[in-house]
C-alpha cells in the first residue's frame, strides 16, 4: 500500500486562512480577564458551549430581564489604523450597559463577538482586556463570546465588534415612570467626549483638515488625535444604580446617536417635552473645534453628538439637589440643564440659547 503525503485537515484550514491554534491561544489568554469580572450569579468561566447564570443568586424577588446589544461603529477604524486597541472594548460594554441602566436595570452579564480576517492574538487580547475593564466598571460578568476568523469577509487588520448585555430590574421599579410632569428637573451628566457616535463624520472632518492620527490634537496639545478620539465612553452604571435606589429618579436617557434632541423624547410620556439651556454646561473643546472647522449647524451638532452630556436624569424639583449631590460624590460632573414642560409643538426638546455659533 503506497503512503501518501496528504496534508492534514488542520493544515488545509490554516491554508484557507483560519488558525485554530490562534483561537485556542486567545481563549487561554483571556480566561484571567474574564475571571476578574466574576460576580454573584456567574463564575465567568470560559470554554464551555454556553454560559450559565444563576439569577436567584443575585437576590431579585420578582425580576424582569432587560437586554441590549450594540457595537462601536466606525470608531473601530481609528483603533485599527492607529494600532491602539485597549479602549474600544470599554466602549463596547458602555454602549450596552448604559442602555440597560436607563430602564432601571442592573447589568448582570455580558458577551462579545470579535470577527476578523485573520486572528491576531495580541490585538484581540487588547480588545478583550478593554471589554473586561468595562465589565468591571459596570459590575457585570464577562461570561463568554465568539471569536470568528472570516477571510474573504474582512481584509488585512480589520476587525469588527458587537456586544450583548443582560440585566435585571424588579418589576415595580422599571423606568421611565409615568409621573413625569411639568417642572421636573433635567440633570445632565458630563460625557468623556465623543463617546462612540458620529465617527463617520468625525473622521471626515479630521481628514479634510489634513490631520493624521499621530498628529497632536489641535484642541488638546497633551494628546495625539488618536488618543483624543479613542477616549472611552463613560460608564454611568454604578452611580446611577445608587441614585435609582433612592426612589427619586423618574427617567434617564443615554445620549448616543441622535444626540440630545432625539434621545430625550424616547423616555417622555405623550404630551411632555423639555427645554434645555445650551449654556448651562461646558461643551468639551473637541466639539467646539469640529463645529468651527466643519461649519455644521448648531441643530445638527445637537442631533449628531452628545455635545458634552452623556446621560440625562429627570427628577422632581424637590429631589434635584439630593440626586445631584449623590452623583457628584460618586465622581460624576452633574449640571442642571433644563426642565420638563408641557409639550406645545412637534419639537419635544427646545434647546434655548442655541445660536448659529453654538457650541463654540
Amino acid at each position: 500500500m503506497t503512503e501518501t503525503n496528504t496534508p492534514s485537515s488542520k493544515d488545509a484550514y490554516a491554508r484557507a486562512g483560519v488558525d485554530i491554534d490562534a483561537g485556542n491561544a486567545l481563549v487561554e489568554a483571556i480566561k484571567p480577564l474574564a475571571k476578574a469580572t466574576s460576580r454573584s450569579g456567574a463564575d465567568a468561566a470560559l470554554g464551555g458551549f454556553g454560559a450559565l447564570f444563576d439569577l436567584k443568586a443575585t437576590g431579585y424577588q420578582d425580576p424582569i430581564l432587560v437586554s441590549a446589544t450594540d457595537g462601536v461603529g466606525t470608531k473601530l477604524r481609528v483603533a485599527i489604523d492607529s494600532g491602539l486597541h485597549s479602549t474600544v472594548g470599554i466602549d463596547l460594554v458602555a454602549m450596552c450597559v448604559n442602555d440597560l441602566v436607563v430602564a432601571g436595570a442592573e447589568p448582570l452579564f455580558f458577551l462579545d463577538y470579535f470577527a476578523s480576517a485573520h486572528l491576531d492574538v495580541e490585538t484581540a487580547r487588547a480588545v478583550v482586556s478593554g471589554i473586561a475593564e468595562g465589565c468591571k466598571q459596570a459590575g457585570c460578568a464577562l461570561v463568554g463570546g465568539e471569536t470568528a476568523e472570516m477571510p474573504g469577509m474582512y481584509e488585512g487588520k480589520d476587525y469588527d465588534l458587537a456586544g450583548f448585555a443582560v440585566g435585571a430590574v424588579e418589576r415595580g421599579q422599571i423606568l421611565p415612570r409615568e409621573d413625569i410632569v411639568e417642572g421636573d428637573i433635567v440633570l445632565g451628566l458630563a460625557s468623556n467626549g465623543l463617546h462612540s457616535n458620529g465617527f463617520s463624520l468625525v473622521r471626515q472632518i479630521f481628514a479634510q483638515e489634513g490631520l493624521s492620527f499621530t498628529d497632536t490634537a489641535p484642541f488638546d496639545p497633551s494628546r495625539t488625535v488618536a488618543q483624543a478620539l479613542l477616549e472611552p465612553t463613560r460608564i454611568y452604571v454604578k452611580p446611577l444604580l445608587a441614585a435609582i435606589k433612592t426612589g427619586h429618579v423618574k427617567a434617564m436617557a443615554h445620549i448616543t446617536g441622535g444626540g440630545l434632541l432625539e434621545n430625550i423624547p424616547r423616555v417622555l410620556p405623550d404630551g411632555i417635552g423639555v427645554w434645555l439651556s445650551a449654556t448651562s454646561w461646558p461643551v468639551p473643546s473637541i466639539f467646539k473645534w469640529m463645529a468651527q472647522k466643519s461649519g455644521i449647524s448648531a441643530k445638527e451638532m445637537a442631533r449628531t453628538f452628545n455635545c458634552g452630556i452623556g446621560m440625562v436624569v429627570i427628577v422632581a424639583a424637590a429631589h434635584a439637589d439630593t440626586i445631584t449631590a449623590l452623583l457628584t460624590d460618586a465622581g460624576e460632573k452633574v449640571y442642571r440643564i433644563g426642565e420638563v414642560e408641557t409639550n406645545r409643538s412637534e419639537n419635544r426638546v427646545s434647546l434655548q440659547g442655541m445660536n448659529e455659533t453654538w457650541p463654540c
